[in-house]
């Protein structure tokens, strides 16, 4: 349900707390976090900073520290996989 309110932006006026509560829980912070949610393994931060950097991974910054909102970068994976796929069904070439 958190994660429900956070991604269709449907929070109810009564539940200012659960909404903190969400945004924490949505909350990156530091290359190393990223990575771990990412890869898997918070030692491949350069990864993060790189494809911040070259790739529009989205992240912004807290003072000096690179952060990402979990919902939001699921929600980039899914337009990657996106152009991915448009990419590879186009090249299949059509039998007519």
């Amino acid at each position: 349900m958190m994660m429900t309110a956070l991604i269709t932006g449907k929070v109810s006026p009564n539940s200012e707390a659960l909404s903190e509560a969400c945004f924490s829980d949505d909350m990156l912070r530091g290359a190393h976090e990223i990575a771990g949610f990412l890869f898997g393994d918070p030692k491949e931060r350069r990864k993060v900073y790189y494809l911040a950097e070259n790739s529009r991974l989205p992240t912004f910054k807290l003072g000096a520290v690179l952060c990402a909102r979990k919902s939001t970068i699921m929600e980039w994976v899914k337009q990657q996989e996106a152009k991915a796929f448009r990419a590879i069904s186009e090249e299949v070439p059509t039998n007519g």
